[in-house]
């Protein structure tokens, strides 16, 4: 038997070396259109009276308190006010860290599993 068992691959040898350039142009336009995405999206979370604004890819856009929700005459109330801003910001990160991971997972071979040596779902370094 002389056939050859990659025939069905398409190509000469039975690989189409033109077939899978193609197909590797077009994921890497499908990832950049959803990095480009991400960032463009704006993601809010809240703690307390404090609203963090995040991009899709998790960049910190802006920092809102809610008027009266602190003396910032007290020493233990400006304390507060940054484990609030911090809360915050870890509620938007997750919600950005989601959001990628919705749209970058199927460009990423499957649905947050991350890939063999990558990085772990929601630490994509973007």
């Amino acid at each position: 038997m002389t056939q050859n068992p990659f025939e069905a691959l398409g190509g000469e040898g039975g690989f189409d070396m033109n077939a899978l350039l193609q197909q590797a142009q077009q994921m890497q336009s499908k990832l950049e259109e959803a990095q480009e995405t991400l960032a463009q999206a704006k993601v809010e979370g809240t703690a307390g009276g404090v609203t963090v604004t995040v991009s899709g890819v998790g960049d910190l856009l802006a920092v809102a308190i809610a008027p009266g929700s602190f003396d910032g005459a007290d020493a233990e109330d400006v304390a507060d006010l940054g484990d609030l801003v911090v809360a915050a910001f870890r509620d938007a990160k997750g919600q950005a860290d989601a959001m990628a991971a919705q749209a970058l997972g199927p460009l990423a071979g499957g649905a947050g599993g991350g890939l063999p040596g990558g990085p772990p779902p929601g630490q994509l370094g973007f």
